[in-house]
């Protein structure tokens, strides 16, 4: 676990690849989106996740849960 408090103090130390990694990650979730043959358009999300935009419909499902 000490290898994930690493990684997270990196990234608040160096928001430029932060940003970096997230912009490449929208665009390679983006290829495979075109590409048949590679099943990761799911990384889009990771992506946006890391430049800070949070799932449109996040606030819903959570308030769904509460009840």
């Amino acid at each position: 676990m000490k290898w994930i408090e690493t990684i997270k103090e990196y990234a608040r130390e160096k928001p430029k690849i932060k940003k970096a990694i997230g912009i490449l990650l929208i665009f390679v979730g983006l290829v495979a989106l075109i590409t048949p043959f590679t099943p990761g358009s799911w990384l889009i999300f990771i992506g946006l996740e890391l430049l800070g935009f949070r799932i449109l419909l996040s606030d819903k499902l959570r308030f769904w849960k509460k009840k």
